[in-house]
């Protein structure tokens, strides 16, 4: 760590105090977060506007050259620091191993690893990128239950002990590949109220556990723990407690077959929106089901990023649509990017990003009324660049605003499955610039910023 950075330690009390509140406090994170902020400069909210608008008042769009008005995101480092003390004041006990596939973003992934997290992994490229954090193998699983047979060998190679499977084939695979790994069995769930569901794909049917015990047992490979996934974006705290239910059935099993089983993955499925929810169902069924002994990890991803990475986009052109019979006008309005670029959680994610105006007639609007969509205004849809038609971001949408090509919206809560699934289709580009800030001093310091 940098000089710089030693001296923010020791020097800022609000570094101390966010760790002490947090530790050790039963109030609310929102108390916190409205008596930190509000009578403060550097809101997170200024931050990221202030840095919105530098970068946009240095672009015209008339003689700017190719790309100097791409998309662009701005992240606020200082968000996921937060998400991280709110998730251990309320599962302390869950130690979160961070789901990469939702943003592998290098700044938050180095942020994370500075924190003490985990990691989630599906495949090679993913475990390597943390490796090259220095982070150690032992805090990263390989959470794919259907694996490469190179991947294996490449996490054979490098250490990475912990991994899922369901199914016989697996078993079988790792036997032959990787006899030494420390498996997890990835068991179903009902994740029928989640965004994303994932028990079509992965995890074995309660009524297949003991053959996957067994056979584990004649290959001789060590079955550690048990994990599951309520889905991704789940909204039925339920699930967690007949998931956690289903699990010590499994440690009842495996004790059977002589196995001690040292871990319990609860996977993702967390959302900040009903995150306080969730976790007081998990810890209660934890306390109840799963003994003190057993450590206990989770998976989450979207929690971690969602909300602290925001969009600005830039209206390229603009079709005038006359109603002949009200004489009214609307317009469509096309962006530099959609669902085949950042937007691609509309289709994949299930997500409804909402436009807000960031930058017209050569007024910045970010975070205020006049931003938001209204009743009465002018009436707009917004569609991505691409040829293809599917290609739009929202049907209808009211400003009081007449928008035009060189104006500027943006989009909050874009950090979770977005830039990680954009495209290069049409030949639009998929990377796009990424402005960090820091709304805590506890993130500043560890990065150095």
């Amino acid at each position: 760590m940098s000089p710089s950075a030693i001296a923010t330690i020791e020097t800022t009390p609000s570094l101390t105090s966010i760790h002490s509140y947090f530790e050790n406090s039963k109030s609310s994170y929102v108390e916190h977060f409205n008596e930190h902020y509000n009578n403060g400069v550097n809101t997170p909210k200024r931050l990221i506007g202030d840095a919105l608008k530098e970068r946009i008042e240095t672009i015209d769009h008339d003689v700017c050259e190719p790309g100097d008005e791409d998309t662009f995101f701005v992240a606020d480092l200082g968000e996921v620091y937060r998400q991280h003390m709110r998730w251990k004041l309320n599962l302390p006990r869950v130690k979160p191993f961070y789901a990469v596939k939702c943003n592998p973003d290098p700044q938050v992934i180095r942020l994370l690893a500075e924190l003490g997290t985990g990691f989630d992994c599906a495949s090679k490229g993913e475990i390597e990128q943390v490796l090259k954090m220095d982070v150690d193998p032992s805090r990263i699983i390989y959470a794919q239950p259907c694996k490469t047979n190179s991947y294996v060998r490449y996490a054979a190679s490098q250490d990475v002990k912990k991994m899922t499977f369901d199914n016989t084939d697996e078993l079988y695979k790792i036997k032959k590949l990787y006899p030494g790994a420390e498996l997890f069995l990835r068991i179903s769930t009902d994740d029928s109220s989640s965004l994303c569901r994932l028990s079509l794909k992965f995890g074995a049917a309660m009524d297949s556990t003991e053959e996957l015990l067994s056979l584990a047992k004649d290959l001789g490979l060590n079955v550690v723990g048990v994990s599951f996934h309520v889905g991704s974006g789940a909204s039925d705290p339920l699930a967690f407690l007949k998931a956690v239910q289903d699990a010590r059935k499994v440690f009842d099993q495996a004790a059977e077959y002589g196995f001690f089983m040292h871990t319990l993955d609860v996977g993702g499925g967390f959302s900040s929106e009903t995150f306080e929810d969730m976790a007081s169902v998990l810890s209660e069924a934890l306390d109840e089901y799963i003994p003190g002994h057993v450590s206990v990890i989770g998976e989450p991803g979207r929690y971690y990023v969602a909300s602290a990475f925001t969009l600005a986009c830039h209206i390229i052109s603009r079709r005038t649509i006359e109603h002949q019979a009200t004489g009214e006008k609307s317009y469509m309005v096309y962006l530099n990017d959609g669902l085949y670029g950042n937007f691609s959680s509309i289709m994949f994610d299930h997500q409804n990003p909402i436009a807000q105006v960031l930058r017209t007639g050569n007024r910045t609007y970010f975070d205020t009324i006049a931003a938001q969509d209204s009743t009465d205004g002018i009436e707009y849809s917004i569609w991505g660049p691409t040829c293809d038609g599917i290609d739009r971001i929202a049907e209808s949408i009211r400003f009081d605003h007449t928008l035009d090509v060189g104006d500027w919206l943006y989009f909050e809560n874009m950090g979770a499955y977005t830039k990680c699934s954009a495209t290069r289709f049409n030949g639009f580009t998929d990377a796009h610039d990424i402005i960090y800030v820091a709304s805590e001093p506890g993130a500043k310091a560890l990065l150095g910023m």
